[in-house]
């Protein structure tokens, strides 16, 4: 085996972490060590000392602890589904991978309380099932629940479909479980929705991506599992029609109101384009589509008669054009298809530039249409898809290639961030919604972050973690005393 470039006992460090997690869990030859080497999306790729996959919160630990005294970095790695390039390691294989893939069971799970202790490595779509076989409900979804793993959701906040009636990642966090850059462990599991004794010092890890501290367990908060859902797919002619019909479903369905999501026409063009099994249920196009959901743990409450009201309001109202109630759970799997089909045909059609923001959901037409007109005309060949989650005020705000020269493209990516993020800032939003900073967006977090914000963070940071070891380079530039490391950088 071969050791990290740069380190004198390099080899004796991979034999250390071998012993520690099994020579068959600590990768170190490049072919074994590749698939960990770029982010998710292939934006940056670096350069691995080793991969090693503990077992337990033990192995993680003294896994840290013997990279913390060779002074190599530490990358946390999960599903490897994020957008920002939080998973990299630096390009000088100096860094340590540490996959929790491993770590992927539950540890406890208290109906009464409502809560569910598990590994960081867990499938978020594990962990939604596990919840289901304690007759409970794990809001959190996600178009990557397949493959993208707790702990990552709560290192960026994870936001997702959900929000709109649970919150993010952090409101779904009751304890946290974390080894710090020296080895220690932070651990307070409690499931404790009261609990003022200090700092509430689990909000460290949550949206840190790993700068902080590695989590490697959590206690979620769970609901009761939902006893009835309705969904319906409507057509609408304007984005103030969107935000028109929002507002009353706010309004008459309340705390029933789980999901609002808006896909432009040329989302679901796209969709049927390049992703099998999408389909339009109306016989004319339409501008704007919106997936609407309600749904109650309780039987006694007539969803259906309240979902038929409100479209009967709305329609009257001449805010839908037109719609299509689920009649059967495969309908509403084809309605939230077309949904999920808007982005992976984004991935499949060729490059853009994703733009996370959100603004104020009265700002949301403007924030669109203006936006959009100032794009077509500085790119005419390129095309905006504009989607997302309506009742956070979550837009997906992107770019994609389309016509446009695909060099034309690559040169134009920070005026077109420019021009997105400044129309973001300018109605009081905010660059990142729900993805994070990682690599990609650091030097976005320096431009619109006030110098006493960007401070604080770096004195927590320092306080934390003052050799820079925890994901190196991540959020935040490495201070002055620490040389950059420069990573190669590909197109989105």
């Amino acid at each position: 085996m071969s050791g990290p470039k740069g380190f004198a006992n390099g080899d004796e460090l991979i034999a250390e972490l071998a012993a520690i997690v099994g020579a068959g869990n600590c990768l170190s030859s490049q072919s074994d060590t590749a698939p960990y080497a770029s982010d998710g999306r292939g934006l940056f790729t670096g350069s691995v000392a080793a991969v090693v996959k503990p077992a337990t919160t033990a192995e993680v630990s003294a896994v840290v602890s013997a990279c913390a005294h060779a002074g190599c970095g530490v990358v946390p790695h999960g599903g490897n589904t994020g957008l920002c390039g939080g998973t990299a390691p630096g390009p000088d294989g100096r860094d340590v991978v540490v996959s929790l893939e491993r770590m992927n069971k539950v540890r406890l799970v208290d109906p009464a309380n409502d809560t569910m202790t598990v590994d960081a490595g867990m499938i978020l779509q594990n962990v939604q099932a596990a919840a289901a076989e304690a007759d409970r409900y794990f809001p959190l979804s996600l178009n990557a629940e397949g493959s993208c793993q707790i702990g990552g959701n709560i290192a960026t906040n994870a936001g997702g479909n959900a929000v709109l009636r649970y919150g993010n990642t952090r409101e779904l966090i009751l304890g946290i479980e974390a080894v710090l850059p020296d080895g220690s462990v932070f651990s307070d599991l409690r499931g404790l929705r009261k609990n003022n004794s200090g700092y509430d010092l689990k909000q460290l890890f949550i949206g840190s991506e790993g700068t902080l501290g590695i989590v490697t367990g959590a206690t979620l908060r769970l609901f009761p599992a939902r006893r009835q859902i309705e969904t319906a797919l409507l057509a609408l002619a304007s984005l103030d029609d969107v935000i028109a019909l929002y507002l009353d479903a706010r309004e008459h369905a309340q705390e029933f109101l789980t999901a609002f999501e808006l896909t432009p026409r040329i989302g679901l063009t796209m969709a049927m384009q390049h992703v099998p099994g999408v389909a339009d249920p109306f016989a004319e196009p339409h501008p704007y589509y919106v997936l609407l959901e309600l749904s109650s743990s309780q039987t006694r409450v007539g969803l259906g008669d309240l979902l038929v009201d409100l479209l009967e309001r709305n329609l009257e109202a001449g805010r839908i054009a037109d719609g299509v109630v689920a009649g059967s759970l495969g309908d509403a799997q084809d309605f939230w298809r077309i949904r999920e089909g808007c982005v992976e045909a984004q991935r499949i059609a060729g490059p853009s530039y994703k733009h996370d923001v959100s603004v104020p959901i009265s700002a949301i037409p403007g924030f669109i249409e203006s936006t959009k007109v100032t794009l077509e005309l500085a790119y005419p060949s390129a095309a905006v898809v504009a989607f997302g989650h309506v009742g956070d005020g979550n837009i997906h705000f992107n770019v994609c290639a389309a016509d446009m020269d695909r060099a034309e493209f690559a040169a134009a990516q920070h005026a077109i961030e420019e021009i997105v993020f400044d129309a973001v800032m300018a109605r009081g939003g905010s660059f990142s919604a729900e993805h994070g900073i990682g690599l990609l967006k650091r030097d976005v977090l320096l431009r619109y972050t006030t110098p006493v914000g960007i401070d604080l963070m770096r004195a927590i940071k320092l306080a934390v973690d003052p050799a820079g070891s925890l994901n190196p380079g991540k959020v935040l530039h490495a201070p002055p005393a620490v040389p950059e490391r420069q990573m190669e950088h590909a197109t989105q």
